[in-house]
């Protein structure tokens, strides 16, 4: 069941609700300590390959590539296929919605 947490939320002009599905997906991806250095270190360059994570955080090229695949699943990070060298970059419109989703949440509980 794919519903929006708060359906009042926002006006026309606001970020779409996430749905309960895809925020617990996104949550999910959000779950892992790797995955979450490789958001911060994606953030802030406008777009990394694999290798130059795997520099950063000193993981497996093979380890690093699932968490990228996760985040990539969960509509967080971006990949752009480029020859031999894959590019990804954080999807700074999802993370926005994510942190929109999470904000209603929280009021919708704390009311």
């Amino acid at each position: 069941m794919n519903l929006p947490l708060n359906e009042s939320a926002g006006g026309p002009e606001s970020a779409p609700e996430i749905g309960a599905d895809r925020l617990a997906t996104r949550f999910a991806a959000l779950s892992h300590p790797a995955r979450i250095e490789i958001l911060r270190h994606l953030a802030s360059h406008d777009c990394c390959c694999c290798g130059d994570v795997v520099k950063k955080l000193d993981l497996a090229q093979s380890t690093v590539s699932q968490h990228l695949k996760v985040l990539v699943e969960a509509g967080l990070v971006t990949f752009e296929p480029d020859r031999q060298r894959s590019r990804y970059r954080v999807d700074r419109k999802a993370l926005a919605g994510l942190t929109m989703s999470v904000s209603t949440l929280v009021d919708t509980c704390c009311r």
